[in-house]
């Protein structure tokens, strides 16, 4: 009789712990599910802060997002339909475009830079930058000039009014925007920047001509040194847009060279190709369009990128938009050269000789 009530009580004791097993386990996935539920309305809460420290940072109101951001490749179906179409626009005469600046600014933003013959290093060895950067090398240059500034708005007014060129898309009906003048000029092509040096008696810059006027001969990073200073330029989203040629004078290159970083990229003569000894791929240099392969791929907008026998053209300097690792010296963009952007822009070059026999 005692043997049969030891053996119950082990059985109701073995059920209990059981019971008790069943029920701590529950209370463990309870409140793991609280903590992570908890853990998840903090992150979303932390997000929507930092979504609405970001909205207060804005550089404009968010409502404008329409007209300041648009899809990849939108700019340049933009240009397109703009190039293809026959529209008339109110022109300026090269009379009234002289007369909106005093000839002392004139003067000023028509200034080139004498640049010395000799060697300078050119692409950078740092581990982290863009494989296309790499490697760093030397490269002797002979003398040459280069524009002070980024080619403005006002400047390629007078192309304009002169050749019966069509405006840049961004212009109110062919006229530039108020208060524009002294900005680069955007939504130019490869060619319409080369058309420009061309009509002007100079041409654009090789890339090497246009990185050793950004970085002299020390191989620094940046035109004022080596380290980044958002004071020295536009980028980044900071200001929300371009941005006078003359706003940053602390931003200048060991040669009085000005706005070589930020603001806007700038179109040089050079195709695109890897630098002797690079160790990236060449699939990075190949040209390559979207296509799509299928009836269905067309209708979704499904597109696979396919080689072709054409080169991209270089852009340096980074802009207005660009993170601003882009706006190193030695960074190297590319671009198809009949595409046009918001914040592609140019300036020119010219040989010494060429300037000398001007004169």
């Amino acid at each position: 009789m005692a043997s049969s009530r030891i053996s119950k009580r082990k059985v109701i004791s073995e059920k209990e712990r059981q019971k008790r097993k069943r029920f701590l386990n529950a209370t463990l996935v309870t409140c793991t599910g609280i903590a992570v539920i908890g853990g998840s309305l903090h992150v979303v809460e932390l997000g929507a802060n930092r979504m609405e420290e970001m909205r207060s940072k804005a550089t404009y109101d968010l409502s404008e997002m329409k007209d300041r951001i648009r899809a990849a490749g939108e700019d340049v179906a933009r240009h397109e339909r703009h190039e293809a179409g026959k529209v008339d626009y109110k022109t300026y005469s090269v009379a009234e475009v002289e007369s909106l600046l005093a000839p002392e600014v004139w003067a000023d933003i028509e200034t080139q830079v004498a640049i010395p013959a000799g060697p300078f290093l050119m692409g950078s060895d740092k581990g982290r930058t863009s494989e296309q950067n790499r490697p760093q090398h030397r490269v002797d240059l002979p003398a040459y000039q280069i524009d002070k500034y980024p080619t403005t708005n006002i400047q390629y007014a007078r192309f304009v009014a002169d050749k019966g060129y069509r405006p840049p898309l961004d212009w109110t009906d062919g006229q530039i925007p108020p208060e524009m003048e002294m900005h680069p000029v955007v939504m130019v092509s490869w060619y319409d920047a080369s058309n420009y040096c061309t009509w002007a008696g100079k041409r654009l810059p090789t890339e090497a001509e246009w990185e050793k006027a950004a970085r002299g001969t020390d191989g620094r990073r940046w035109p004022w040194g080596e380290h980044m200073d958002a004071a020295r330029l536009n980028t980044y989203y900071s200001v929300g847009g371009s941005t006078d040629v003359t706003t940053y004078p602390e931003g200048a290159s060991p040669y009085g060279v000005m706005d070589m970083a930020g603001n806007v990229f700038e179109w040089t003569e050079d195709d695109f190709l890897p630098y002797r000894g690079t160790d990236a791929s060449p699939d990075l240099f190949q040209g390559k369009k979207g296509v799509a392969q299928t009836p269905s791929d067309r209708a979704m907008k499904v597109v696979d990128l396919v080689g072709v026998d054409a080169k991209y053209k270089v852009l340096r300097g980074g802009s207005w938009k660009s993170d601003p690792f882009s706006t190193a010296t030695y960074h190297r963009n590319y671009s198809w050269p009949h595409y046009a952007s918001d914040f592609f822009g140019f300036r020119c070059a010219a040989d010494t000789s060429e300037v000398e026999g001007s004169n």
